[in-house]
């Protein structure tokens, strides 16, 4: 178990603005005494440190609040949607209650601002400690309580909660060769989360393995987003040697490639077999064969971690890895000749 983070002080504002401790005092009072420039100064560091919060946990820290914070960068995205469901059953069979933050947009600018605000705004004031989805920093000013749900970084300095995303991507690639397929596109996730990266390094594994050289030409970059995911299989499909099957980074850039397939007219798994990884709700409907990274049962162990913090009960271990599993439905088809012959009389 790392060690808790420093408090911010009223020091550590005074030296990071350049003034002293009564004149810092002077502003959070709010003394009229004191240069216009030099208050925002001030505040400036204050909101960057993050101290506002823990001065008003200094009049609380008396007593329990009984309130989990989460913080997501978007709850209508189907992953946030199922985190939320194991936290909510975690937190169902606790004594804690749940206070949701949101900036509202996954691709939101400014994400890791934005996380340092909402944890000094919630830790140690208005609630007890916080769970947070797909973190972008890596550490935080605060001394309270933080877990977190498949962050950017492998090892950020707070306990996590994360997928065994390599491992569930070569399953998925092992799966598709299998079936006799050679050519296999890939539709990666964002750039910047290691899971995607870790599902992109299980592709490239799987393929040099069975030793099929990678083509990066069936790498398309996306984003996790169904709009993007459609964009990615228009280029995979429009190659004048078209993939026989795509593997997409995770259920929503898969639900692309069904309409891209549906467009052009291409039958799902007949003509093309697809694979994606998350195992949302919808992939079940859509027979859509894919990986399970069991994201509600992540929300409730990380939740279930974050309340034996708060209660002073130490943690078994401070990386928790979800074992995936591959789910077999009715979207993949052992490759044929004459698939291939289909595919490019109907390619964009």
């Amino acid at each position: 178990m790392r060690n808790k983070k420093h408090a911010v002080t009223i020091q550590d504002v005074a030296k990071a603005a350049g003034v002293s401790v009564s004149t810092v005092s002077r502003v959070l009072n709010k003394k009229v005494d004191v240069a216009i420039e030099t208050q925002d100064r001030i505040l400036s560091v204050i909101e960057d440190l993050g101290y506002t919060t823990n001065l008003a946990a200094r009049s609380m820290r008396s007593s329990k609040k009984n309130l989990v914070g989460l913080i997501m960068p978007d709850i209508a995205y189907p992953f946030a949607i199922e985190v939320m469901k194991g936290v909510n059953r975690a937190i169902a069979e606790s004594e804690f209650d749940l206070l949701v933050y949101t900036t509202g947009d996954v691709k939101k600018s400014g994400r890791e601002s934005h996380e340092q605000k909402y944890v000094s705004l919630l830790n140690n004031s208005i609630t007890d400690g916080v769970i947070i989805v797909a973190p972008v920093a890596c550490q935080y000013s605060t001394d309270a309580p933080i877990v977190s749900i498949d962050p950017v970084m492998s090892n950020p300095d707070y306990p996590a909660v994360h997928a065994t995303n390599y491992q569930g991507a070569v399953d998925a690639m092992e799966y598709l060769l299998s079936l006799k397929h050679r050519r296999i596109g890939f539709i990666s996730g964002r750039a910047e989360l290691e899971s995607s990266n870790r599902r992109l390094m299980g592709y490239r594994d799987a393929l040099q393995k069975a030793g099929i050289p990678v083509d990066e030409k069936l790498i398309a970059t996306g984003d996790y987003t169904t709009e993007t995911g459609a964009k990615c299989a228009q280029e995979l499909l429009a190659m004048e040697n078209p993939p026989t099957a795509i593997f997409a980074s995770n259920d929503q850039s898969a639900m692309g490639v069904y309409q891209v397939a549906q467009e052009i007219g291409l039958r799902i798994p007949e003509d093309l077999s697809v694979v994606g990884f998350d195992n949302i709700l919808e992939s079940k409907y859509m027979g859509l064969t894919t990986v399970d990274q069991f994201i509600s049962e992540m929300g409730f162990v990380g939740t279930q971690m974050l309340i034996k913090l708060i209660n002073d009960v130490p943690l078994d271990e401070t990386t928790y890895k979800m074992r995936t599993q591959l789910v077999v439905r009715s979207s993949c088809q052992t490759f044929t000749e004459n698939t291939q012959v289909r595919v490019m009389a109907q390619r964009i």
